[in-house]
């Protein structure tokens, strides 16, 4: 699908973006083709060019996160990556010079460099040669001079420079004019914490398939719809939403529809909007675990879990039972002292504790980790964590 590729050096420090900056500008300009940013085998940035058949105002083709299947191939536009800058500094109430601390060839990482070269701000790019930590963070925030400032993070991300006991980190931290939070739901605890330490956080919902987060803090953002169909999916519309998937048109895979002049993403997400239009992600459609004839949803579940002072963070999944079908399972990330404890004897207390708290909801097999697996831009890995508790199960 590349007919180009440019790499640039590996990075020994922060990644140089420049070729980035350079292609997705001739492209926003209608003088380039469209471009796909990936990370090569040396770690350093490859600016791809791709032909988009059917779409000449194409930008970039950005790969969906791949948490539950293969990754998509998902045509972006001049009109939808203007309509989600233009409806983001909105939202913000403001332009300002953005800190790129998300890989840079998914959704969120793409968006920092076109907010800023729709700002005509210089975007600043943190060392993650060494993966992410406070420190480097830090040091990149600090380089910022305009005196709006914003970034992406993942809640792990957060979480970490939350826990860091430095107080350079919560000052840079507390610089920041807005703290985009996405790419996996922010458990309560996380978003009190930053609320207590006077960090502004705002949280996005959203995909490449959308631009990225266009609902933030649970509504969308302007120019964007937002409605729950019959079967209770999340469909967001507008300018926003892509153009489609290169792989499949929009009619084998019923992703994407019009309705009324409107482009409509129907996503794999359940979701319930009160009397004030205010988005709650309920879970993922595909999150309902059949367990003996009982309907259980996962999402719930893993919220239960959540609440024990000795988990820091939970994925519920079904796993293929011979006595009940599915069987509910954990993958439990331990907090703190409970990290440093057997792996093992922390998973039995926690399931007698969990039988005896939720009956049927409980699960009946728990891995214990110091932390979730994750894919590189911060979303759990799901299929890893599933493979790995189907094969504990057993099949029992």
């Amino acid at each position: 699908m590349n007919s180009e590729a440019t790499p640039a050096p590996a990075p020994t420090g922060p990644l140089n973006i420049e070729p980035a900056l350079k292609a997705l500008a001739a492209a926003l300009h209608g003088e380039g083709p469209a471009v796909e940013l990936s990370v090569g085998p040396d770690g350093g940035l490859v600016v791809g060019h791709v032909e988009t058949p059917g779409c000449d105002d194409a930008v970039a083709v950005v790969r969906t996160s791949g948490s539950t299947g293969t990754p998509k191939a998902t045509v972006l536009t001049v009109e939808s990556l203007a309509a989600s800058s233009m409806a983001t500094a909105l939202r913000l109430k403001g332009e300002g010079q953005w800190l790129l601390a998300l890989p840079v060839q998914f959704v969120a990482g793409i968006q920092v460099l076109v907010r800023s070269l729709f700002a005509g701000t210089r975007p600043w790019v943190m060392d993650m040669s060494g993966g992410f930590t406070p420190e480097a963070f830090t040091a990149a925030a600090l380089e910022l001079t305009d005196k709006i400032r914003f970034t992406s993070l993942v809640p792990t991300q957060l979480q970490r420079l939350l826990d860091d006991p430095s107080p350079d980190t919560l000052a840079v931290l507390r610089r920041f004019n807005a703290i985009l939070l996405g790419g996996a739901p922010a458990p309560p605890a996380l978003l009190a914490a930053a609320r207590d330490a006077g960090v502004r956080v705002v949280t996005t919902y959203g995909s490449a398939e959308t631009s990225g987060g266009c609902v933030y803090d649970g509504y969308p953002l302007e120019g964007v719809s937002v409605r729950v169909a019959a079967d209770g999916r999340i469909l967001l519309g507008g300018d926003t939403v892509a153009a489609g998937y290169i792989e499949a048109p929009d009619e084998e895979t019923g992703t994407f529809f019009e309705e009324d002049g409107v482009r409509w993403y129907r996503t794999s997400d359940l979701g319930s909007i009160d009397d004030d239009g205010r988005l709650t992600v309920l879970g993922r459609a595909d999150d309902v675990i059949i367990t003996g004839g009982v309907k259980v949803s996962a999402g719930h579940v893993q919220e239960q879990l959540e609440k024990s002072g000795a988990v820091a963070a939970a994925f519920v999944a079904g796993v293929p039972s011979a006595e009940w079908g599915q069987a509910v399972a954990a993958f439990v990330a331990l907090a703190g002292e409970d990290g440093a404890r057997e792996a093992g004897d922390t998973a039995v207390v926690l399931q007698q504790q969990w039988q005896q708290q939720l009956g049927v909801l409980a699960p009946k097999t728990v891995l214990t980790a110091p932390a979730l697996r994750m894919l590189p831009n911060g979303k759990p890995d799901r299929l890893a964590m599933t493979a790995q508790l189907s094969a504990l199960h057993g099949g029992k």
